[in-house]
């Protein structure tokens, strides 16, 4: 779906590691060299704070829906 070879999952279980919701969720991320700037690891940062920033618009459920589904139709290939 997103054309890379690396991935990182990142489990956040708990408000010290960082669980913003009242259920467990994992994190997929497809990467790419330099994509969180110098440090593979600066992703931790931006998972810290994604959904603090005020200029971003949350995605509608529509939105969601529809991204959903283009993944049910790429694991149906792995």
């Amino acid at each position: 779906v997103h054309n890379v070879s690396s991935s990182t999952v990142c489990v956040q279980d708990g408000a010290e590691a960082g669980q913003t919701v009242k259920h467990v969720h994992v994190h997929v991320l497809a990467r790419r060299k330099g994509d969180f700037g110098c440090s593979p690891d600066n992703l931790y940062q931006n998972l810290a704070t994604h959904d603090k920033d005020p200029t971003v618009r949350p995605r509608s459920q529509e939105e969601m829906t529809a991204e959903a589904a283009i993944y049910r139709e790429a694991i149906k290939n792995i």
